[in-house]
């Protein structure tokens, strides 16, 4: 999952421009088409890292993925001559937001993977937005609207339908999919902290090293984790290693930057929305690429997922705005 504001926060005040001379150039709806691709391959990321953490230990390997991902944002970074010196509270900050965010996130994801499918990791994935939302009700003293509290509910009742088994009760619920709910928790901290961090720190050297630094984190939490084959054991198909390069270096390093380069184009309210397509594309890899079977419950309970999220991230306001503001400009 991305490090990305949902629609009720502002964006943070970029100063320097963020990607190359001729993604600037990229017009309005370009960008739209460019993030609508960034989430059909965040979508198929939950079944990629499924993929990866059956063929290696679970937890090494995301810490190898992450860590690739990482350098590959400082890289870009380095090449640009945009990788600053940040003072000891920064770091300590960035540290901080590196523990919930990736070392918990991706902890919580490797291991829930194991034990739960790739469909309702990436349905449950879907709350993310709203659990951001709600932290900053506890953490930030952000008000609980009548809106917010029908979309948390609404939310609530989604994943009840994923989870319930055919008699309706929790009994279906697995282990997995608690662990799956870890990584929204962890991930919705993670991003409260970025929110403070990205006002005086540039979003994509940030970014890079939260994953430079977690993944050595996760690397050596694996060490409790025993595994019975070594990471990189070469008798592997050759598409699980084209799996890993795609979601190290496509999907988790430079989705983010062109996620907070969108926000910056476009505004955090704008660019939220489109995290909404995400559970969807999870649904369809899942089938697609693992030969999931996606029942009539999953579907159901995406839609009342994505309308929580609408509702409770304060996108459904957006989404009006916007609309009063066509309609106007139309008249």
């Amino acid at each position: 999952m991305p490090f990305f504001f949902t629609a009720g926060q502002h964006p943070a005040k970029f100063n320097i421009i963020i990607l190359e001379r001729s993604v600037k150039r990229v017009s309005k709806w370009g960008l739209y088409l460019l993030l609508f691709l960034l989430m059909v391959i965040w979508g198929f990321n939950v079944s990629a890292i499924k993929i990866l953490v059956t063929y290696f230990p679970p937890v090494m390997i995301q810490g190898v993925r992450v860590m690739m991902a990482g350098l590959a944002v400082i890289l870009f970074l380095l090449v640009k001559k945009s990788f600053h010196k940040l003072s000891r509270k920064s770091l300590i900050g960035i540290f901080s937001a590196a523990i919930f965010g990736v070392l918990g996130h991706h902890l919580f994801l490797a291991i829930g993977l194991t034990a739960t499918t790739a469909t309702n990791a990436g349905l449950i994935l879907g709350l993310v937005p709203l659990s951001t939302s709600v932290m900053a009700m506890i953490f930030l003293n952000e008000k609980l609207t009548i809106t917010k509290g029908f979309g948390i509910l609404a939310a609530l009742m989604g994943v009840y339908l994923i989870v319930m088994n055919e008699k309706g009760t929790l009994s279906g619920l697995s282990v997995g999919d608690l662990y799956i709910l870890g990584a929204v928790l962890t991930q919705a901290v993670s991003f409260i902290l970025i929110k403070k961090l990205s006002v005086s720190i540039d979003s994509r050297q940030m970014t890079g090293m939260m994953l430079f630094m977690g993944s050595i984190l996760l690397i050596a939490a694996s060490f409790f984790f025993p595994a019975n084959e070594a990471v990189f054991s070469l008798d592997k198909p050759q598409f699980v290693w084209w799996t890993l390069i795609g979601s190290a270096i496509l999907a988790t390093g430079l989705g983010h930057m062109l996620y907070n380069y969108s926000i910056h184009r476009l505004g955090a309210g704008s660019t939220s929305i489109f995290i909404n397509l995400t559970p969807f594309f999870s649904i369809v890899g899942s089938s697609v690429f693992l030969g999931e079977q996606i029942q009539s419950k999953h579907w159901i309970g995406f839609c009342f997922i994505v309308f929580g999220v609408l509702l409770g991230t304060g996108t459904f306001k957006v989404l009006m705005k916007m609309r009063r503001k066509q309609h106007s400009l139309s008249a």
